[in-house]
Order: structure tokens, then C-alpha cells, then sequence
């Protein structure tokens, strides 16, 4: 062993460049997770080597050029040893540049570990070095180093050679000059244009600082049992309790990840050799420092070791990755161990997560025709389109359209395109490759390495094994948690509903102040929004049932009738219909509340725009295709969203409004006879004016007393409005004393809100976003500035006309964790949203609610 340094040096007076003792000043927020996650493990004793931890304040200098005294950090590692970089982000999920291992070799040191570790091993680390110098530091094409043949000796000239015939220098032989090459390059990859867009995609600011740690190396490569390896103690799939990881003989960082076929299990395998029969001291004494790491960091910790002549090193801890089945089960397991409280454990999970959980894996039961396979790089599944460049990639994603997006390999160029794509395939590249990482860091799906797929991108085609070709535009299925490719579309697994989510969820819902309820329009919605337990339901638009082909033609008739009777003798035709509906969704949602909105869209949509829909139409209501023809012509509006449609057809033609309101109300009877009464609401859609409110009132109280009076029965029902318009919202101090509720549907406000129509806005919605026009894309996220004002100004003005109203949103944003924080702080009772994402928002719902119980979050 080399010897140590006594503590003491240069550098413990600088906060800013300081060793890592159980004493120093070392913050998440000054020197970055895993400098602090070091200075814990040094607080619990484990066999950390010596490291150096350099802020944040520090690495913005070096990377202007004001260089720190790098002779003083090699001072404070033991005598003659190498050294490791490694980046050191605020939050660990940000990523950093790659650590760069074996700094301080040269050709002195490789005489010496030629004598203690062999010239083999001294080689391989001197040999290594160069090259990643040369191609991080020196910025040298990786090509230069394809001639070198062989290993040991000769294999290092060859590499010094490659370098010095590149540079016209030799290769630098002080360690300190080395070293301060890789500080200075890794602090300005920090600020590359790649690593900004990357982690501002994951939540960072973009003045996110960096830290770096400077690491006295212990040898995975030498005489004796060495060897390096990552160890965790839950599978980062499944999140159940198991030892995964790899260790692999004469290795270095994280070698044994790579795939190396020498790697070893780490527990007794029928399949091969394992590191706990060939060094079961240290084993077990790994094992034991993961479980204390687990106790004492409360968290799943995955544990990076190097064992040096059979003695154990730990280089580094880092939060095991997950996905979201397994986030959800490790936060769970962590409360239940009494590590972290139910609430830590709510906040330990990313609500957004849940909808990779919900959505997006293949259905273990689904027929899978497998065109080819690579390595299981991001987990998830995604089916689309099979795109070849980037920019085709943000086309489709403008147009609406899903893509795969396929390369030969990616680079910080393809980081737009990536992010417009459903899911990424590439026929090079491994677990670490560029695509693999910025996969995992979206949380995009991603295979790579799919060497048994013929990628022909000149002809945009990819030809299987078995000589099968997909073009471009052909539909295929990119399964990243198997790293498989299908053919066409594969059935999804929509839910993933075990005991361990059911109780997160629990939690959340005992801990959110919000409501949160579904839009559901079919029994099947309902069911969903039940299953995932609801608070009711906050949007049921009742247009989508008359499009069912049985009931298309009665509406239809009901539509050509030109006379008040007609239309009640068509419309009591859909009356049984509508009111088993109703009966159906109030039984399934057993007493919570369900909000139905009265008949929404212009009528011209439920009638036949083709001339062999116009003859069927004409030939089932028995008239002339003419006078069909002429009928739909007189319909049609100019801009039927802005025209006959919503309350301005239930004050014009009131007779579908009254067949809605008797089936609810007949509905509402049937339903309560054997349990609790059932308390409908009904919304009005599309108003802007106080009248109409009022003349809908009447309607309906008129239908309401008609209805208790035939069956004999007593009911009550709450009257509401949606509010999509912003005269609605600026006037609801008119419209809300009316009202129970005020519910706005985002979708519509947002749409006259901005003048813009969200079924057009994809055109060029990429294109205003990227050039900063705005900010996201607010059909997607809220527009707090502005449709924000209004639904705050709507709030506001309706409370303090009726204190006791209802507010609520039921638009898409209703799912947004940023949305329900704005309507949390507006004074909202509930959001609505759809029923797949009722566990999003619930989540988000309940760590708002103990944000601001605790002034902050647990991350």
C-alpha cells in the first residue's frame, strides 16, 4: 500500500477545494450529491479512498480559465497514487461527463507498477489513460488509436506513439498537468450546448452548477484477488428485494457493466462463478456496507467497489436507477422498514413516473413478433412510425403523429429529434452509449445495439433477420425494457395495479387537500376512474354517446325534423338509451359525484359530410338525396366551434336539453331506490352570458318537478357551468349566484383565450416554442400569465358573489402537476382529468399538500 497523507494540507482551508472529512463544509447545494454522498459514507467509516471535493463556485472558474492550485490537490492524495475524476450535480439525475480514471500515470509510475502489479496490468492502465486523454482532454479523433494492435507493452507505445505523432508533443508525464486537463475540459462539457439541453430536460435550471470529486485510486488490476463491480440490493425493474450487480476480475470503474463475458455473478449462481464463493470475506462485508448505506442514507443505494489484493474499497454510492414500477415499490419498502415516513416515501416518487407505469410496457400476454433485438437500454415501449432523422422526428411530433426515430447511433445533434420521438432505435451502442443515456434521461424508450437488423438509411429501410423490410412510415414497436423490436403495434398494458401501488396511493389520497375526479364518458371510463378510486366524476360529455350506431340514426332523424313535435318524438326514442347510461355510471361510481355536461357540439357533426354517407342517410330517413343534400349545406357554419353549439343550442332548441335533463333525473330515481340518494350534477356548456344560464334554469327545474311529481320521489341536484369562455370567466360574478359550481374547461378557454385552434396549432406550435414565442405549448401546460388570470380572476369574482361555490378545472390540464399546484393556490375544490391520469394528479395533489405543510420537499 501507498502511504497516506496526514490530513492538514493546502487545500482544507478552502472551503471551495476541501478533503472529504466527516467535518467539512460539503452541501448538495455547494459541492453536488455525490460529494456530499461521500462525505456520508467517510462518516460511517467505510473504506473510502481519500477524495478531494471541488465546488461548484470553483469549476465555473476553471472553466473560464482561472486555474485553482492543482499541485495542492496532488498533494493531499497518498504518495505516488493515480487519481480518478468523477461529476459531482446538485441532483444526481442531471448527469455530468464520464469519469476519466488512472490520472498521475506516466512513465515512471508504469515502471513501478510494473514491479508491483505486473507489466501486463501497468500497461493496460497506462494504455487506457492515453487514449481517454487524448480523446476527452486533447479532443483528439478516436480513429488515431485504431492501429494499435496487441496489448502489454507494445500496445502502450503504439498509443503514446498515436498521440505524440497527432499533438507533435509528448504526452504529458506531471501529474498535475494531467490533472488539471481534466478538470478544466469536464468543466467546460458541463456548459456544452448537448449537457444543457439534457439536463434542463430533467428539471435543472439552466445555470445548474457542477462539482467535481478527486479520487486517490485503488487497483481493480494486479496481484491477488482484483477486481471492481457495482452491487444494490433490489432489482431496479421490479424494485423486489434482490442482489444484483457484477463484479469482473482485473477491471477498472465500471467495467463490469460493460457485458464483458469474463463478468462474474455476485451471489452463488448454478450459471457460473460468483464473487461470494471466490472472496466470501469481502462479499459479505459489502454486503453489509450496502445495508448500513440503505439505514443510513435512507435510500436503495447502488454501491461502486474495487477489491485491491482481496481488500475492499468503496468508490462511490449513487441512488439506485428504477423505474417506475420500482420506484414506487422502493419508496414503499422504505416506509414500511420505518426508514422514511409514508410522507418522505409520497415524495420520493416523480408523479409523471406513473405514467410510464400506467402506460407504457408491453402486455406480458400479447402475441410479440420480433423482427430483431439489442440491448434493454431505457425501459418502456412505444409503438409508431419509423422515422430516419430528427427533423422528421419534431414533424410528426407537430403533426400528432407517434414516431420511432432510427439512427446508426445518436449525438448531442439528435437531442431535439429524440425528445419529439416516441421511442429511439440504433444499430450501435451500448449500455452507456449517447442514445442509452439521453434515453434513460428522458424517459424515453430505447434499444440499441440492434446489430441483427440491417439498417439500410440511404433507402430509409431496416430488413430483419428473417429478410423481412419495413420502409419508412411502416408502424413497428420499440420494447426498451426487453430490448426487442416488433412488427406493427402491440397491445399495451394500460394499469399496473398491485397491492404496493394501492397502498401509495392510499397515502396520497389521505394526504392531498385537492380533489381529484376523471372525465369519463363511457361506463368503461367510470370503471377506470373507480378503480383508481376517484373522487367522482368532473366531466361526462354526453355528445359521445349518440355517435354509437344505433342511436346515430335516431339523432340524425332527430336533426332533418323540422317541428318542436318531431324532435320530442325523435328524442323520446333516445331517451331509455341516455337514461341507462346514466343508470349505469351512477351504480358504478356508487354515490361519489358525477358532473354531466349537457349536449356540447354543433349538430352538422353528426351528419354525413361524404356523398355515400348522404345516400345511406337519405335511403334510412326515406327522403330525396337532395333534399338531404340541402340540409346539410343550410347547416354548416363557417366556424362551427364559435357557432350553434353548447348553451346556444339548448336556449334555441331546448327540446335536447329537456330529454337530457328527464334522463338524469329518471336515472337519478332508479339509481337511488337501493342506496344512497344519488345527487347528479349538471353542467351548462359554452356560456358567456348570465341569461343563458337562467333561461336553462327554468328548463330544467321545469323537467326536475315534472320528474318528482310522475315518480313520486324526492331528489335534489346541483346546476353548474362550464366556463370556457373568457366572458364567462371576466362575468362570473353574474353568472355564480345561478350556480353550485363554476368547472372551466381549459381546453376551449385556452382556445379563445389565444385565438388559436388546437386541432391547427401543431403546424407550427414546434416552431413557436423552439424561437421562444412560448414557452410550452399551452394546450399542454397552462398558460398561467394568461389563461391563468383568467381562471384566477373567474375564481375570485365567483366566491365572492357566492362564497360557497364549487370551483374546479376539467380540461387536460386537470392532470398537470403544475396546473393542479396553480389551482391548488387559486382556492379550487378538485381537478378533473382523464381517468389514467387520476393517480398522476393525486400524487402531485398530495405532495403540494406536504410541500406546504413542511415548507419544502424531500427529494
Amino acid at each position: 500500500m501507498l502511504p497516506v497523507k496526514a490530513e492538514g494540507a493546502a487545500v482544507q482551508n478552502d472551503p471551495h477545494i476541501t478533503l472529504v472529512t466527516p467535518e467539512a463544509p460539503i452541501s448538495n447545494e455547494t459541492h453536488g450529491g455525490r460529494a456530499k454522498c461521500l462525505q456520508r459514507l467517510v462518516r460511517l467509516e467505510l473504506p473510502v479512498p481519500r477524495t478531494v471535493a471541488v465546488s461548484f463556485d470553483a469549476v465555473r472558474r476553471i472553466g473560464a480559465g482561472e486555474m485553482p492550485d492543482v499541485a495542492a490537490i496532488v498533494a493531499e492524495m497518498p504518495e505516488g497514487a493515480l487519481m480518478c475524476v468523477r461529476p459531482s450535480s446538485q441532483d444526481p439525475d442531471w448527469g455530468g461527463p464520464g469519469a476519466v480514471l488512472n490520472i498521475g500515470i506516466n512513465d515512471a509510475r508504469f515502471e513501478h507498477f510494473c514491479e508491483t502489479i505486473g507489466e501486463r496490468a501497468a500497461a493496460a492502465l497506462y494504455a487506457r489513460f492515453v487514449q481517454s486523454y487524448a480523446i476527452h482532454i486533447a479532443r483528439l479523433d478516436p480513429d488515431m488509436f485504431d492501429g494499435v494492435n496487441g496489448d502489454g507493452r507494445a500496445a502502450l507505445e503504439q498509443s503514446l506513439h498515436a498521440y505524440e505523432a497527432e499533438t507533435e508533443e509528448t504526452f504529458p508525464q506531471d501529474p498535475a498537468v494531467q490533472l488539471a486537463g481534466v478538470l478544466r475540459s469536464m468543466a467546460r462539457a458541463w456548459d456544452g450546448t448537448s449537457a444543457r439541453l439534457l439536463r434542463q430536460a430533467k428539471g435543472a435550471p439552466a445555470d445548474a452548477g457542477l462539482g467535481l470529486v478527486v479520487q486517490g485510486m485503488a487497483f481493480g488490476v494486479g496481484r491477488g484477488q482484483c477486481g471492481s463491480g457495482v452491487l444494490q440490493l433490489v432489482d431496479s425493474d421490479t424494485g423486489l428485494r434482490q442482489i444484483t450487480g457484477r463484479y469482473l476480475s482485473q477491471s477498472q470503474g465500471r467495467d463490469a457493466l460493460e457485458g464483458d463475458a469474463d463478468s462474474l455473478y455476485l451471489t452463488k449462481d448454478p450459471r457460473g462463478a460468483s464473487l461470494e464463493e471466490l472472496a466470501p470475506e469481502a462479499f459479505a462485508e459489502l454486503r453489509e456496507h450496502a445495508a448500513l448505506m440503505r439505514q443510513k442514507l435512507r435510500a436503495e443505494m447502488q454501491v461502486e467497489f474495487v477489491i485491491e489484493d482481496g481488500k475492499l474499497h468503496i468508490l462511490d454510492g449513487v441512488r439506485v436507477a428504477r423505474s417506475s414500477r420500482a420506484s414506487v415499490r422502493i419508496a414503499v419498502a422504505l416506509a414500511d422498514d420505518g426508514i422514511i415516513p409514508q410522507q418522505e416515501a409520497l415524495m420520493r416518487v416523480e408523479p409523471r413516473a406513473l405514467v410510464e407505469l400506467l402506460h407504457r410496457q408491453v402486455d406480458p400476454g400479447a402475441k410479440r413478433d420480433v423482427i430483431g433485438s439489442g440491448i434493454a437500454a431505457s425501459p418502456g415501449a412505444a409503438t409508431g412510425k419509423m422515422v430516419f432523422t430528427p427533423t422528421e422526428a419534431q414533424a410528426a411530433k407537430a403533426r400528432g403523429e407517434a414516431c420511432i426515430l432510427i439512427r446508426r447511433e445518436t449525438t448531442p445533434e439528435d437531442i431535439r429529434g429524440m425528445g419529439a420521438a416516441a421511442a429511439v432505435l440504433t444499430e450501435r451502442g451500448g449500455i452507456t452509449s449517447h442514445a442509452a443515456v439521453i434515453g434513460r434521461g428522458m424517459g424515453l424508450p430505447c434499444v440499441v445495439g440492434a446489430s441483427n437488423i440491417k439498417f439500410d438509411l440511404k433507402l430509409r429501410r431496416l430488413v430483419a433477420a428473417d429478410g423481412r423490410v419495413f420502409n419508412a412510415g411502416d408502424e413497428i414497436t420499440v420494447d426498451g425494457s426487453k430490448g426487442e423490436v416488433l412488427a406493427g403495434s402491440a397491445k399495451m398494458q394500460e394499469a399496473a395495479l398491485d397491492e404496493t401501488f394501492s397502498r401509495l396511493m392510499s397515502w396520497a389520497e389521505e394526504a392531498a387537500d385537492i380533489g381529484v375526479r376523471a372525465n369519463a364518458d363511457t361506463p368503461a371510463d367510470a370503471a377506470t376512474a373507480s378503480n383508481f378510486n376517484a373522487d367522482g366524476i368532473g366531466l361526462c360529455r354526453t355528445e359521445h354517446m349518440f355517435f354509437d350506431p344505433g342511436r346515430l340514426t335516431v339523432m340524425r332523424e332527430m336533426i332533418f325534423t323540422e317541428t318542436v313535435e318531431g324532435r320530442r318524438a325523435a328524442l323520446e326514442r333516445l331517451l331509455p338509451m341516455q337514461r341507462a347510461d346514466f343508470i349505469q355510471l351512477f351504480s358504478i361510481m356508487q354515490g361519489r359525484p358525477v358532473c354531466i355536461r349537457l349536449f356540447d357540439p354543433p349538430l352538422h357533426e353528426f351528419l354525413p359530410q361524404d356523398k355515400a354517407g348522404q345516400r345511406e342517410l337519405a335511403e334510412a330517413l326515406d327522403l330525396p338525396l337532395s333534399k338531404v343534400t340541402r340540409r346539410i349545406e343550410a347547416m354548416s357554419e363557417y366556424n362551427p366551434m364559435l357557432g350553434l353549439r353548447g348553451v346556444r343550442l339548448g336556449v334555441t332548441v331546448p327540446e335536447i336539453y329537456e330529454m337530457q335533463a328527464r334522463a338524469i333525473f329518471e336515472a337519478t330515481v332508479e339509481a337511488s331506490r337501493d342506496r344512497d340518494p344519488v345527487v347528479p350534477e349538471i353542467m351548462i356548456p359554452l356560456v358567456s352570458a348570465k341569461r343563458e344560464v337562467e333561461l336553462v334554469k327554468t328548463v330544467i327545474d321545469a323537467v326536475a318537478a315534472a320528474v318528482r311529481t310522475e315518480k313520486d320521489a324526492s331528489f335534489t341536484y346541483r346546476l353548474g357551468v362550464m366556463v370556457e369562455t373568457p366572458r364567462a370567466a371576466l362575468r362570473a360574478g353574474e353568472i355564480a349566484p345561478h350556480c353550485a359550481f363554476l368547472s372551466f374547461g381549459t381546453n376551449d378557454l385556452t382556445q379563445m383565450t389565444y385565438g388559436l385552434s388546437r386541432d391547427d396549432a401543431g403546424r407550427f406550435m414546434s416552431s413557436y416554442v423552439q424561437k421562444g414565442v412560448f414557452a410550452e405549448d399551452p394546450f399542454h401546460v397552462l398558460d398561467f400569465d394568461g389563461v391563468g388570470e383568467l381562471l384566477a380572476l373567474g375564481a375570485e369574482r365567483g366566491r365572492s358573489a357566492q362564497p360557497g361555490i364549487t370551483l374546479s378545472i376539467c380540461g387536460e390540464h386537470g392532470g398537470n402537476p403544475d396546473s393542479i399546484s396553480f389551482c391548488r393556490n387559486a382556492g379550487f375544490d378538485y381537478v378533473s382529468c382523464s381517468p389514467f391520469r387520476v393517480p398522476v394528479a393525486r400524487l402531485a395533489a398530495a405532495q403540494l399538500a406536504i410541500m406546504h405543510k413542511i415548507g419544502g420537499a424531500w427529494r
